[in-house]
């Protein structure tokens, strides 16, 4: 069965919601916030995502151990119409299909991980405000002091679903969103970080406690990705009763002898 662009949202959501939670993000994506950015590829059974909202696209391809194969077959054929550049998040062993036509260069094992416990995160204090758009360069200045790098898209302050912590006027903690939807019933944490100089007093903890007993009133399955390296966030997550439930790659993919790879 070849490969074909797919438009239908219902046929997407049908097979995304499968699981949920591995395609959390993707479900989200569904939502008209983002769906102008998006081209959704099928074979069979099979999703990827191309997201354009960044400055590089971002390909998105999950499966389970079982339908891995299928996934690939899918990327195979995808390979040559993506583009010469890319960043992708990827379950074990598909980036050795796209190994065939791109370089591959690793950028950090990470795990999917899944509210399972919500006793837990409602027996935790929350704290902090809603912020919003007026909001934005006190959450800036935050991001470049303790969070350099990261994605953060300013819209979603629009959800209403960033908490943040102030002291003497100043923004010292924040836990957001990536994706949030009550259509499709999912959300997703992003961008939770604490000024260094306001570290190791529990504030992250704080945050997303708030924010994800705050989620809970509007979607069924809180998710987030988190680096399989930082140790510390993973204790966090998992006292507030989040669960491991798959692990994926992230990476940078030029296309072998592209404008990007020569030289």
């Amino acid at each position: 069965m070849p490969v074909r662009a797919e438009h239908d949202r219902a046929v997407l959501a049908e097979l995304l919601r499968r699981d949920p939670v591995l395609h959390a993000y993707q479900l989200g994506d569904l939502d008209d916030f983002f769906w102008p950015y998006t081209s959704w590829f099928r074979r069979g059974e099979q999703v990827a995502l191309l997201y354009h909202g960044t400055d590089e696209p971002v390909l998105l391809a999950f499966a389970a151990d079982a339908d891995r194969p299928g996934l690939a077959a899918l990327l195979d054929e995808l390979g040559p119409v993506l583009p010469a550049r890319l960043y992708a998040h990827l379950s074990p062993g598909l980036e050795g299909t796209l190994a065939r036509r791109y370089a591959v260069t690793p950028a950090g094992a990470h795990h999917r991980m899944a509210l399972a416990d919500p006793t837990r995160l409602a027996a935790v204090p929350g704290a902090g405000e809603v912020l919003g758009r007026a909001d934005l360069p006190a959450l800036r200045a935050l991001y470049a002091a303790a969070y350099p790098g990261n994605w953060f898209d300013p819209r979603m302050l629009d959800t209403g679903h960033y908490i943040g912590v102030r002291e003497g006027g100043d923004l010292v903690a924040v836990a957001g969103v990536h994706v949030w939807s009550p259509t499709y019933r999912v959300a997703a944490l992003g961008n939770v970080t604490t000024h260094p100089r306001a570290r190791g007093r529990g504030l992250a903890t704080a945050v997303v406690a708030r924010l994800g007993v705050r989620l809970r009133d509007s979607v069924d399955h809180v998710t987030l990705n988190v680096r399989a390296g930082n140790t510390s966030a993973v204790r966090l997550y998992e006292r507030l009763g989040f669960t491991r439930v798959a692990d994926f790659g992230e990476y940078t993919l030029t296309v072998v002898g592209g404008p990007a790879s020569a030289g």
